[in-house]
């Protein structure tokens, strides 16, 4: 999962693009990077470490240009490394290119050894790399090689491409990841979500349809579809229950709606349970925490404290870190937890270390019982796609029954939202518009790179 972000046909388009992306950090902590097209010479700084880290003032001066995109990444194909850091930039047959994917190709390996075998060398080992060398082997305008080389790929992506004059952006027919279009005065904006919209002053004009390919220069937007049309999506429902900030707009309506209406829907399955109060796990558990407290009348508590200046340990790339992150992250507040009942409303368990080491923490300020409510239904399968759950002995729910679970992460209660209710909330109960692998198993794309 990252985040992508392109403005052109501004003077300030590098600086307007670091804002971008800090809107999008939380979509990616490894590295970040910005290309700037300056009169038809690209250039880029990229490199290891939060937006803040990786760009000064110096640097971003040293990015003039009109047109620019940028990228936040945390790496689900490739590893993390320098040498993955987007957007990747380099010289071809059809002059320089930058790129900026967000998504995961499930047929990259696949495609390197082919591409291997006829002479392609390969810089780094970012499955995004795989779309630059076969736009390589296509004639015509760029946009041509991008609309040829794109049926080629299987499984999830958003990409930005920056060539002198002209910024595209490509979403896969299934629409696996978002891509957002938009406006700021003359310029357009390609991104991730709508917050980083609205925090350089732009407004959303429409999402990028799935298969849609969008060539944006200095006659406007040109649309194209080259892929033919199914009727059915697949978009990520994690984007919905735990990756998207909480303010950006999708379909119409805010991720913190979706999240507070899952809230109360869990309250409705759960109906008659008795407890002192609702704790959130802060940040991506308030909003159903809050739905929750509504529908069932239990009072709302912060009884957990979060440190704002830890990231997200979900998408931190190694499990130890992971474990330690969740200590420096969250304390509860002994006070309201001595001797209570509580619900514990928290987005999903993948691994369930974190849940684990929270309800710890808890037992240790003295809770009396703690019920766990979950926003998703048992996550029992791996993701292809974008999100790092790669394996199924690493998904808890693959591996315990739900006894089993409960007694791991030390809990009086464990109780998994519906996937009938999860539906209900996002799309009005339609199968066909999200992929919900993750909990069924049933993949909506091919996955060559794992399939025997």
């Amino acid at each position: 999962m990252c985040g992508i972000f392109a403005i052109t046909s501004n003077t300030k388009s590098a600086q307007l693009a670091h804002l971008g992306l800090f809107s999008l950090q939380h979509r990616g902590q490894e590295s970040a990077g910005i290309a700037v097209d300056n009169c038809g010479l690209l250039s880029a700084h990229v490199g290891m470490g939060l937006v803040s880290q990786v760009f000064t003032d110096r640097n971003l001066s040293q990015l003039p240009g009109a047109n620019a995109v940028g990228h936040v990444r945390y790496s689900t194909a490739g590893g993390s490394a320098a040498k993955n850091a987007q957007p990747l930039l380099c010289s071809h047959v059809h002059g320089q290119i930058a790129v900026a994917h967000n998504g995961n190709i499930t047929n990259a390996d696949v495609l390197r050894r082919e591409l291997e075998k006829k002479g392609a060398i390969f810089q780094s080992s970012a499955d995004s790399e795989i779309i630059i060398h076969l736009m390589a082997r296509e004639k015509g305008p760029v946009e041509n090689a991008i609309i040829k080389s794109l049926p080629k790929l299987c499984g999830a992506y958003s990409f930005i491409f920056l060539t002198p004059g002209k910024v595209i952006g490509a979403r896969d027919p299934l629409g696996f990841r978002p891509l957002i279009l938009g406006k700021l005065g003359k310029s357009y904006i390609l991104t991730s979500e709508t917050p980083a919209l609205e925090t350089i002053g732009g407004k959303a004009v429409r999402e990028i349809e799935p298969g849609e390919v969008v060539i944006i220069d200095k006659n406007g937007v040109k649309s194209l579809h080259p892929f033919k049309k199914t009727g059915k999506t697949a978009a990520c429902i994690f984007e919905r229950i735990y990756f998207a900030r909480p303010d950006s707009i999708v379909g119409g309506k805010s991720i913190q709606s979706y999240r507070y209406d899952m809230g109360r829907c869990l309250a409705r399955e759960m109906k008659g349970i008795k407890a002192d109060m609702v704790v959130p796990v802060p940040d991506s558990g308030n909003h159903a925490a809050f739905g929750f407290a509504k529908e069932s009348g239990i009072p709302l508590k912060m009884a957990l404290m979060r440190n704002h200046y830890m990231g997200r340990s979900f998408i931190n790339f190694t499990q130890s870190i992971r474990e330690l992150t969740v200590r420096l992250k969250l304390l509860p507040i002994k006070d309201l937890v001595k001797g209570k009942t509580m619900v514990l409303v928290d987005d999903s368990l993948v691994r369930g270390t974190t849940s684990r080491k929270i309800t710890q923490s808890l037992r240790r300020a003295g809770a009396k019982k703690i019920y766990l409510a979950l926003c998703s239904p048992a996550i029992v399968s791996p993701c292809y796609y974008g999100i790092d759950t790669p394996t199924k002995k690493e998904l808890i729910a693959n591996r315990m029954t739900p006894e089993e679970i409960r007694r791991y992460l030390g809990v009086d209660g464990l109780h998994y939202l519906s996937l009938d209710s999860l539906l209900q909330t996002s799309c009005g109960g339609r199968r066909d518009v999200f992929c919900t692998a993750c909990f069924t198993g049933k993949y909506p794309a091919r996955n060559p790179d794992v399939e025997k």
